[in-house]
């Protein structure tokens, strides 16, 4: 091998790893961006899939709206806490097409809505009605998604079996079928 094959040579191993080195940190940007922007919940909505909850936190009147729009302004992923591994895993199922449609409904328990909310007996105090106390159930202690749901109306599970007169007062996020 004479002088310039081997100059050539080393020119090249030396242009492979320049360009292995700018794919690495192009992708490592590329990445970091796209787990930032997937914070913003207009991200989200760039999924077809995600589109409606999105509708539903920005702009309707069901718990979802109620919440971005509360004292705490919660996002997605306030509630919705995503490993950086799980966020990776949603783009890929993305791109690939291999999700379920529609999502999986998700139901958080009540400790997770007491986190944030006061604790049950305030609750319960809050909701003392006249005629009944929809929080004080006869079959004890419920999970709080047996009625409350974010992203679609919610349901008062007494109507099922009871008439109350608060039920009147409620807004149309709350349905009685």
């Amino acid at each position: 091998m004479n002088e310039e094959q081997k100059k050539q040579g080393f020119n090249f191993k030396k242009f492979i790893l320049i360009a292995a080195v700018l794919a690495v940190v192009i992708g490592a940007g590329a990445g970091i961006y796209l787990l930032k922007a997937s914070d913003n919940p207009e991200f989200c909505s760039s999924c077809h899939l995600m589109e409606s909850y999105y509708e539903s936190w920005n702009d309707s009147n069901l718990l979802a709206h109620k919440h971005a729009v509360s004292e705490d302004k919660l996002e997605c992923h306030d509630c919705h806490e995503a490993s950086i591994s799980d966020r990776i895993g949603e783009g890929v199922k993305f791109i690939t097409g291999n999700y379920q449609d529609p999502l999986e409904k998700r139901e958080f328990s009540r400790d997770f809505c007491l986190e944030c909310h006061d604790d049950w007996d305030s609750i319960v105090a809050a909701t003392d009605f006249e005629d009944s106390n929809p929080h004080d159930s006869h079959y004890g202690e419920q999970e709080c998604n047996l009625c409350h749901n974010m992203h679609q109306q919610s349901v008062v599970m007494c109507a099922q079996c009871h008439y109350f007169s608060w039920m009147d007062e409620l807004d149309d996020s709350w349905t009685t079928d």
